[in-house]
């Protein structure tokens, strides 16, 4: 959750050992290995296809990748993105590799490190913390179905990201990538500004060359915010599409996890193998019947002819960011696609309302079913009220910076089934899907629509709290529960910013193929 919600009112350059490849420029998808490159600035694409060739071992990519944290993450940059190794990943690429067969197709991520946000269940002895100590015991002994598809695809899960405390929704005045258990998460282009939360590290691991693509999860803005402003690939797709199980929750009705990689192609491998039907997710019972090979959707030529609406009322918030969205639909109209203009924005300012009755009373039912499934042995706060008091005892190591206002806020609901709570629900999901997203496509006669995802990241600051300057790109498809696509699109004064492609709901493959074409041509 971004600070940038509409909860609230707004949303030493790096050192060249990390920032090197990956972290300055997200690579194309040739899948041969660059003359004398190294793991760290290879993609997802490129570093199963030296694996199949028997040009590289999984284990040997977990020990650089390792090497590659433990020189930046906690000295040098001090990145603090990742907040824990997994003691098994090496024997787990170890064993990967005895039973691959070079030059044999293999599963989709066969060997591949990934890294993975600390509020997903893992099995593998690492607790799950939410970024919050009062949860550092709670090793669940159980993968989140996102993190068995994972591991059943073949992928080596790396480690742990931090994140904003409680997926940024703890406090009114909160430091994005800031948690009680990892600190402060840096930006991965400039360690002295903000990287954008709540999937900070996530984000800071990818693009600073921690591992070639993480899992982040949204609520409302927490993969693209973060995605945008270090200059990487991030997809929120639609609710219901990836399960949620055995993830720490804010709103059932808004959460989603999703990938965030250098390059769009990355994306749509991981998005084909995480996405699918979970009996223990009713949101997800459709997803079998939607789901495809989002990869082998891509199209470079997928904006020729595509009628693209552009979000007028989205951008004009940052004059250097509209200079490079400019320059970005020039590219567009380059590649091939019909711009339309659409300056009609949904009321903004009533779906901020309803978001905020949602989230507020979502996240306390939603929570309170996640503790309850944890070991009372490991976890000893069983409620939200233990929350609140366990960060009162605790104020100097969980509260130097900001307090829990949300927290209070969401104590004092009246449950799921509150009649405010429920006309909030339907007032919200109608305002930004049928009369909001659903209109504009309609009305433009268009595909998809864009919009600069973010202005560049601001300094961090743990007196004043976050600083963004967005047009609330993220709002809509978030509250809709529609998928949203951020990809680079340039940068102000070498700070990244995005650019946003947003669908109606199930629409991730055409997304991605436009998403990859814009890609190409920018490239």
């Amino acid at each position: 959750m971004t600070k940038n919600t509409l909860l609230t009112p707004g949303l030493f350059l790096a050192a060249s050992l990390i920032l090197s490849g990956a972290a300055q420029a997200a690579p194309g998808d040739s899948s041969t290995m660059p003359q004398g490159a190294r793991p760290r600035d290879l993609t997802v694409e490129q570093l199963r296809s030296q694996l199949w060739a028997g040009r590289v071992t999984s284990a040997a990519l977990v020990a650089r990748y390792q090497a590659a944290i433990a020189a930046a993450d906690r000295q040098g940059p001090a990145y603090r993105a990742v907040v824990a190794l997994n003691p098994q990943a090496g024997a787990q690429a170890a064993a990967l590799d005895a039973a691959r067969r070079p030059r044999q197709a293999a599963a989709a991520l066969d060997g591949v490190p990934i890294l993975i946000k600390d509020n997903i269940d893992s099995d593998d002895g690492l607790p799950t913390t939410a970024g919050s100590l009062a949860l550092k015991d709670n090793i669940t002994g159980r993968d989140a179905p996102v993190v068995a598809r994972l591991k059943a695809a073949g992928a080596v899960i790396l480690g742990k990201t931090n994140l904003s405390e409680w997926a940024n929704f703890r406090s009114t005045h909160s430091n994005s990538g800031w948690s009680g258990v990892g600190g402060q998460t840096r930006n991965a282009r400039d360690p002295l500004r903000n990287p954008c939360g709540s999937s900070s590290g996530s984000a800071v691991a990818v693009a600073a060359g921690f591992a070639p693509a993480a899992i982040g999860t949204e609520t409302d803005g927490s993969i693209v915010c973060p995605s945008a402003v270090n200059g990487v690939v991030g997809l929120k797709p639609t609710v219901g599409l990836v399960p949620r199980t055995h993830i720490v929750p804010i709103s059932h009705s808004q959460d989603t996890a999703g990938p965030i990689t250098l390059t769009v192609r990355d994306a749509a491998i991981l998005l084909t193998a995480i996405a699918g039907s979970d009996p223990s997710d009713p949101a997800t019972r459709d997803a079998d019947a939607h789901k495809t090979d989002y990869s082998a959707r891509l199209d470079p030529g997928a904006l020729r002819g595509a009628r693209i609406g552009v979000m007028r009322f989205c951008a004009g918030f940052h004059p250097a960011t509209d200079v490079v969205f400019e320059a970005a639909l020039d590219r567009l109209r380059a590649a091939g696609a019909v711009l339309v203009e659409l300056t009609d924005s949904p009321d903004r300012k009533a779906l901020g309302a309803a978001e905020e009755k949602v989230l507020l009373t979502e996240f306390k039912a939603d929570l309170e079913t996640y503790l309850a499934s944890t070991s009372p042995d490991r976890v000893k706060t069983r409620t939200l009220a233990d929350l609140i008091a366990f960060n009162k005892a605790h104020a100097s190591e969980e509260m130097p910076l900001f307090g829990q206002e949300l927290f209070e806020m969401a104590e004092k609901t009246g449950g799921l089934a509150d009649p405010d709570y429920l006309a909030a629900l339907a007032a919200g999901k109608r305002l930004a899907g049928p009369e909001g997203i659903d209109r504009l496509l309609a009305q433009g006669g268009v595909v998809a629509l864009v919009a600069p995802t973010m202005g560049p990241a601001g300094l961090i600051d743990p007196l004043l709290g976050d600083h963004f300057v967005s047009g609330n790109t993220d709002g809509l498809p978030a509250i809709a529960g529609y998928p949203h696509l951020t990809v680079p699109m340039g940068a102000v004064q070498g700070m990244p910013v995005g650019l946003s492609f947003i669908g109606p709901a199930w629409s991730e493959a055409s997304l991605l193929a436009l998403g990859y074409a814009f890609e190409q041509a920018a490239r």
